[in-house]
């Protein structure tokens, strides 16, 4: 397994991550532990969670996920593992958390204590704001609709906060989650500006049909000294052929409609099909190959694995031995220029 320093913190994050959002709905208590359990043995030292977890979200399961965590957490060598974990934002609204969560002191106190709580934890290593406090487009909107703005908490307040847990003791680093290139510069700028910590990463879906982190938010983290945590790299098992195969597989997309939306593209089906065609053409899974291609790119921190089943979580981190040659990458390329993004 590979190890990468993550941004300007001193984390080194192995290349694949283990991400749990599964943890607490399509996965048991003791699943968890099992995929836990693997993913620290075969090198995975980087752990990602959020106290909104599991999806999908309801008041029924919230929390879930940190606690499933947390009775495995507590029986390990903690300095050894990273643990992330996010304040949910206000974005998708969840009245069920505090009455709907907000990124100010009174949110964000109540927050990381709740998730130290569950995840039976003194600290964690890195501490996320799930979506923006502001207005931003998300989940398959493309196009800022000055309209839908809203009172937001300033970027400055939401960062003294942080300031003060980092201080406590309850957070070594923080860093964002499905931000804007502007999102990113703002706290940077805020943060020079007020000696306040610095975020280190920004959590962005980042996969074969969407590639748009490449643009702006590429070029400010990499003058910022930000990394990448690229969430969804199989596109919520498009990406694995699974869909193309058997439109009605067992699956996120077909248990949770809602969330396949931003997958419900016309130029999704084909894009999958020409990458399986490359993959099988390299004797590789679609899977492997995918997981591969996000692991070259330059600005790529860590990946973030989300397996139901163990079978799958074991060739996903079988993927960390997996080199892609360049004319795999030239075929990649070429489907990329006929299909860009078509599920950002």
């Amino acid at each position: 397994m590979e190890y990468r320093r993550l941004g300007s913190s001193d984390l080194k994050v192995s290349a694949l991550a283990l991400g749990t959002m599964t943890f607490g709905e399509q996965n048991s208590e003791s699943d968890a532990h099992a995929q836990l359990d693997y993913a620290i043995a075969h090198g995975i030292n980087f752990i990602d969670t959020a106290e909104m977890y599991p999806v999908a979200p309801r008041a029924e399961t919230v929390h879930r996920t940190e606690s499933h965590i947390g009775t495995w957490l507590g029986r390990q060598q903690r300095d050894k593992l990273i643990v992330a974990t996010k304040i949910a934002g206000p974005a998708r609204g969840f009245n069920w958390i505090r009455g709907t969560p907000r990124i100010n002191r009174e949110h964000l106190t109540a927050a990381i204590d709740g998730s130290l709580r569950r995840l039976q934890t003194d600290y964690v290593d890195l501490y996320q704001i799930h979506w923006p406090d502001r207005y931003v487009p998300m989940f398959g909107s493309t196009s800022y609709d000055v309209t839908q703005e809203r009172e937001a908490v300033p970027i400055a307040e939401q960062l003294q906060v942080l300031a003060e847990l980092v201080k406590a003791g309850k957070v070594r680093h923080i860093g964002l989650s499905n931000e804007t290139p502007w999102g990113v510069a703002e706290f940077v700028r805020c943060a020079e500006q007020l000696g306040l910590p610095k975020i280190v990463s920004v959590q962005n879906a980042y996969h074969l049909m969407n590639r748009t982190f490449e643009s702006g938010l590429a070029e400010i983290c990499h003058h910022t000294s930000v990394g990448l945590l690229g969430y969804s790299p199989l596109a919520f098992g498009w990406l694995s052929g699974k869909y193309i195969t058997d439109p009605q597989a067992h699956g996120r997309i077909t248990l949770f409609p809602n969330f396949g939306q931003r997958y419900a593209k016309v130029n999704v089906p084909p894009a999958v099909r020409e990458y399986m065609r490359i993959a099988q053409e390299a004797g590789l899974s679609p899977a492997t190959m995918a997981l591969a291609f996000a692991r070259t790119r330059w600005f790529m921190g860590s990946i973030l694995l989300g397996a139901t089943a163990l079978e799958q979580l074991k060739e996903d981190i079988d993927s960390a031995e997996v080199t892609l040659s360049k004319e795999v990458l030239e075929k990649i390329e070429t489907v990329h220029k006929l299909y860009p993004n078509p599920a950002p």
